[in-house]
């Protein structure tokens, strides 16, 4: 098998979302004429009196940071959703849109304003991991929400438009795409076979020791067989759980290790700060139960060959299906070299 997935071009199949992506191992060889970004390493500064997300600056909407020392969290001045959006459908003939409420929050990292997860200690992302338990126990409660995405958009080239550490969280009142096709699959298995899809996963990962980067006491870091990113990687928690909600202070601290590791990994890669977005998918809100759900993180890096060449998902990516040059275990190995 091992042979065959290194020769030939071949798909791989997610079982998280039913769907499939193409792997052409032998591309990886081609010389590369396309666009190269340009890195601009920009002056590391503690505070920035032009930033908007800076303890003690005044956002756009008016209202005064407080002199934050750890986390802050506030309402998006820009949220994406409302939370006083009216439910309505509105149908004509073939075309159909729904009006979707929900809050989004930002979640500042750190004060420092030079700071990314792979320079914080890992105090620092325990508390960062607490207010994300924090926020997701507290948008739960709330009347009309029925998901919360937790994620993080990291560098310019994936339209970060704030170098302050931080990230965001949503809460709608609908499932969205990508996890709607991950509910599907894991419900399908778990009817199937009385068994967690994850865990099951995770298990034939771990005997197989092919693609693994990292485990601690409570986590795992590997890169998944179908991965599509260049250098896309997982986290899964070893222990069944369905939401963050459910983390010990144990486990707080082991994810916040696996999230050092990773992030700190990611930036001697390719020696800069490593653009990616990452992202928390975990059990909907609204689901009579969720106890085939197992959460999960993902880091999805656009970075292929170097610094200044990145993956682009245009052609046959948009119009037909993902599809990659290297392969996840040869992603795998380079990874491993800088983890260790």
């Amino acid at each position: 098998m091992e042979s065959d997935l290194e020769k030939y071009s071949h798909k791989r199949y997610n079982i998280l979302t039913g769907e499939w992506v193409l792997v052409s191992p032998h591309r990886a060889k081609r010389p590369w004429q396309g666009k190269e970004e340009t890195i601009v390493e920009k002056e590391k500064i503690i505070h920035d009196s032009n930033c908007y997300l800076c303890a003690g600056n005044t956002r756009i909407n008016g209202e005064k940071n407080p002199d934050y020392k750890d986390v802050f969290v506030f309402t998006n001045d820009f949220g994406a959703l409302q939370s006083s959006t009216p439910k309505k459908l509105i149908s004509k003939g073939l075309l159909k849109a729904e009006l979707e409420q929900g809050i989004c929050k930002v979640i500042c990292f750190s004060p420092d304003h030079s700071k990314t997860l792979a320079n914080m200690e890992i105090e620092e992302i325990v508390r960062v991991i607490r207010l994300w338990q924090e926020e997701f126990v507290n948008l739960s409660k709330k009347k009309g929400i029925n998901y919360i995405q937790i994620f993080e958009n990291k560098g310019e080239v994936m339209g970060c438009s704030n170098s302050h550490p931080h990230g965001q969280i949503w809460g709608q009142a609908t499932i969205p795409n990508e996890v709607v096709k991950k509910n599907r699959e894991q419900f399908k298995y778990f009817k199937e076979n009385n068994r967690i899809l994850l865990v099951n996963y995770l298990n034939q990962e771990l005997k197989e020791n092919k693609r693994i980067l990292y485990e601690n006491q409570s986590f795992v870091l590997l890169v998944p067989f179908w991965a599509v990113w260049p250098f896309e990687t997982m986290i899964i928690p070893k222990k069944h759980q369905s939401t963050i909600a459910d983390l010990t202070n144990l486990e707080q601290t082991d994810f916040a290790e696996v999230l050092l590791k990773i992030t700190k990994g990611y930036d001697k890669l390719f020696q800069c700060s490593f653009p990616y977005s990452s992202g928390i998918h975990q059990a909907p809100i609204s689901a009579d139960t969720n106890e085939y759900w197992q959460w999960h993180m993902s880091f999805y890096p656009p970075l292929l060959r170097s610094a200044s060449i990145k993956k682009f998902m245009v052609g046959y990516e948009m119009f037909g299906m993902p599809q990659r040059d290297i392969t996840a275990e040869e992603a795998f190995e380079r990874l491993k070299n800088v983890l260790y």
